[in-house]
């Protein structure tokens, strides 16, 4: 670690007490390389290498939390998507990096590009009616990502203004895009829950979604349409002795599934001191230990009811409910909104999607159901692919069963390992391309 000429002792030793220490260990596991992470305790510091790694597109098979006084130790064993352990040297140091910061909240890649929060009411058609607008009002979608639960919707889309290619500065334009899309969403009886708004800060997409729907209070809600999800096993128990609150979540292993717990503790204002995190063949199970920030364990039944029904969102928000259309193809204007209203004329319900652009191409994924939530008929999406085109938009429900399957508590299938790596050096501007 190089100091700078200013520093004296005692600030070498503040920072040496308060940056994370990275060992990444492949001698010790033969079936999976190990991240142990050393630091100073503070609030977040789980969910920020839980959000390294899942970024990265790394599953995470076991891991072990422990804090002593004010001093935490996390091990991870994680692996590949193909369950090999980490050997590119170049990952290594990337992810050593990555978690030796003391900034997590870094850029990822929206820089120059106009973020919309949307909420409300989820119904069929109402995300082509969103891009639709969108593109009346001559923004250009580059990136976005959708949930919905419960009967609500929660997006975050990244636009730029289709003529200048820059992010939108106008304030009446502003306006008449919040308002439209506040209409949009109210329909005849949100009036009150129904928001919309307009950003320029960077922020962690997945992370805000769950901020969003914890928000809006999805958890409280009931589900209008009949999707057939497994509603996870939480359980929440006080050990009076040591003065913790005991969580427990057993529930179907899939992607990202321990960001998206660790991830509402934390937004929650709960502290994990210790964890235990195990899969087996298609399982999840999850152990936590934990106390408010405030140093007391739950001390209510509403409390410890809260709980359990905002981890059992947490864990459904992000459920693979549907078949898995993939659209790749030239980007235009206007894409988005004429794919989306195929749906919606055919009946389908997009119940996630995952909006991308590459080099000016279009990397869409959405997951669809029929009106009903009930699984779409396979002559209706081959209609709609002949629609759109056999060649742009193909099912690929393989990979949708295979995000559900063991892969471990953490990860993405979008994007390989490598080329995530790349693109994050790109970000930071170490490398000049990615592609």
């Amino acid at each position: 670690m190089e100091w700078h000429a200013c520093l004296d002792e005692y600030e070498k030793l503040v920072i040496r007490m308060t940056t994370p220490r990275v060992v990444i260990d492949n001698a010790v596991c033969p079936t999976a390389t190990l991240v142990k992470v050393d630091s100073a305790r503070r609030h977040g510091i789980l969910l920020d290498a839980v959000q390294v790694l899942t970024d990265l597109n790394l599953s995470i098979k076991k891991a072990y939390v422990s804090s002593d006084g004010q001093w935490f130790m996390d091990v991870f064993h994680v692996t590949d998507l193909n369950g090999n352990k980490l050997t590119d040297e170049s990952v290594i140091s990337y992810i050593e990096q990555s978690l030796e910061t003391t900034d997590p909240d870094r850029s990822h890649g929206f820089d120059g590009l106009t973020a919309l929060e949307l909420t409300g009411t989820d119904r069929v058609g109402l995300l082509s009616e969103v891009f639709a607008v969108l593109a009346d009002l001559q923004c250009n979608v580059v990136d976005a990502k959708v949930w919905t639960h419960n009967g609500r919707i929660a997006s975050l889309i990244y636009v730029k203004d289709c003529n200048s290619g820059s992010p939108l500065e106008d304030s009446q334009q502003i306006h008449r895009i919040e308002a439209r899309l506040r209409n949009l969403l109210k329909g005849d009886n949100d009036i009150r829950s129904a928001k919309t708004s307009v950003s320029m800060a960077v922020t962690h997409t997945e992370r805000r979604l769950h901020q969003m729907m914890f928000a809006d209070r999805d958890y409280e809600r009931k589900p209008v349409l009949q999707h057939k999800v497994d509603s996870p096993m939480v359980t929440v128990q006080n050990w009076a002795e040591r003065g913790y609150s005991v969580v427990n979540v057993q529930c179907k292993d899939r992607t990202k599934l321990l960001f998206d717990v660790v991830c509402t503790l934390t937004d929650m204002q709960y502290v994990v001191f210790h964890a235990t995190i195990n899969t087996a063949v298609d399982k999840a199970y999850l152990e936590f230990y934990i106390r408010h920030t405030d140093g007391s364990p739950i001390s209510s039944e509403p409390e410890r009811h809260r709980v359990i029904q905002c981890l059992q969102a947490a864990v459904e928000r992000r459920a693979s409910e549907g078949v898995r259309l993939e659209l790749h193809t030239s980007d235009r204007q206007g894409l988005l909104a004429d794919v989306t209203r195929t749906f919606r004329e055919n009946g389908l319900n997009v119940t996630r999607a995952e909006i991308s652009t590459t080099s000016d191409m279009a990397l869409n994924v959405f997951y669809v159901t029929d009106a009903m939530g009930n699984v779409a008929d396979p002559k209706i999406i081959e209609d709609v692919r002949e629609k759109i085109g056999l060649g742009k938009l193909k099912v690929n429900q393989e990979k949708a069963e295979r995000e559900e399957q063991a892969v471990g508590v953490g990860g993405a299938v979008l994007l390989s390992l490598g080329s995530i790596v790349r693109r994050n050096l790109y970000n930071l501007g170490l490398i000049k391309s990615y592609s």
